[in-house]
C-alpha cells in the first residue's frame, strides 16, 4: 500500500509533468511564429529611433531658421542706424564729428556683412540637414512598409493559433495551482537554461528525455517508485517517470516451405 509521502511525490511529479506538457505546447505555438515577433519588435525599435532622429533634425532646422531671423533683424537695425548716421553727417560742425560718424557707419556696414556671411553659412547647414532629413524619411518610409507587412504575416499566424494559445494559457494558470512553489522555482530556472524548454522529462529507452544520457537500471527503478524527486545527473532535469516500451505484436509469418506445403496438401488428396 502506498504511503502518504509516496502519493504526495507522485502528485507533485504529475503536476510538474502536466505543466511541462502545457508549456511545451505553448513553445510549439511560438515556434510556428518563428522570428516574426522579434523582427516586428526590431522594426518598431528602428522606426522609433528614426522618428527621434527626424524630430531632432527638425528642431535643428527650427534653430537655424531662428538664427537667420535674428541676423536679418540685426541687419535691419544696422541699416536704420546707417540711415540715422548719414543724416547726422549732414549737420556736423567739424571734421572730427564727421569722421566719428563715418566710423560708426563703417562699423554697421561690417555688422551687415558679417550677418550676410552667417546667413549663408546657416543656409548651407540647412541644405545639408534637409538632405539628411530626406534620407531618414526615405528609410523611415521603407521600414514602415516592412513593419506593416511583417505585422500582417504575424497577425495571420496568431489568428490561426490564438484559440489554442488562449486555451493553453488558461490550462497553465489552472495547472500552476497544483505545483509546489519550491519546485516551480527550480522548474522555471531549468526551462530558462534549457534550449528546448524541457525541465521535466521521462526516461525513454533507458535515457534522459532531455539530454539523452544513459540512466542506470537501478536509478530507473527509483524513478518508477516515485519516493523522492530525482534529477538527471548530467542536465539536472526532473524525471517524472519511466516510459515503458511496449513491443509491437509480432505478425504471424509463414515460411515459403510451410506455405508451399499448405498449398500442396489439398492437391495430394
Amino acid at each position: 500500500m502506498a504511503t502518504a509521502t509516496e502519493t504526495t511525490i507522485a502528485q507533485k511529479l504529475e503536476a510538474l509533468l502536466k505543466l511541462q506538457t502545457i508549456d511545451s505546447a505553448l513553445d510549439n505555438i511560438k515556434k510556428v511564429r518563428g522570428d516574426l515577433p522579434e523582427e516586428v519588435r526590431d522594426l518598431e525599435d528602428e522606426i522609433m529611433g528614426l522618428e527621434t532622429r527626424l524630430a531632432k533634425f527638425q528642431q535643428e532646422i527650427a534653430s537655424f531658421e531662428e538664427q537667420i531671423s535674428n541676423y536679418k533683424n540685426s541687419k535691419k537695425d544696422s541699416d536704420k542706424l546707417i540711415a540715422k548716421y548719414k543724416e547726422q553727417q549732414m549737420n556736423v560742425r567739424n571734421n572730427r564729428e564727421f569722421e566719428a560718424i563715418s566710423k560708426e557707419i563703417e562699423l554697421q556696414g561690417l555688422e551687415m556683412e558679417i550677418a550676410d556671411k552667417r546667413i549663408k553659412e546657416i543656409d548651407f547647414k540647412i541644405l545639408n540637414k534637409n538632405d539628411e532629413i530626406a534620407s531618414v524619411e526615405s528609410t523611415l518610409f521603407e521600414r514602415k512598409k516592412d513593419l506593416e507587412q511583417k505585422q500582417k504575416e504575424l497577425e495571420v499566424i496568431i489568428n490561426e493559433s490564438e484559440e489554442d494559445e488562449q486555451k493553453a494559457i488558461k490550462d497553465r494558470e489552472k495547472a500552476l495551482k497544483s505545483v509546489d512553489p519550491r519546485l516551480l522555482k527550480s522548474y522555471d530556472k531549468l526551462r530558462e537554461n534549457a534550449r528546448n524548454g524541457l525541465a521535466v522529462v521521462m526516461v525513454k529507452r533507458g535515457a534522459c528525455g532531455g539530454c539523452f544520457s544513459s540512466v542506470p537500471p537501478q536509478r530507473q527503478t527509483d524513478i518508477k517508485d516515485k519516493k523522492k524527486i530525482i534529477v538527471c545527473e548530467h542536465c539536472g532535469r526532473v524525471f517524472a517517470g519511466v516510459e515503458d516500451i511496449i513491443p509491437p505484436p509480432e505478425k504471424e509469418k509463414k515460411s515459403r516451405s510451410k506455405a508451399a506445403t499448405a498449398a500442396a496438401a489439398p492437391a495430394a488428396e
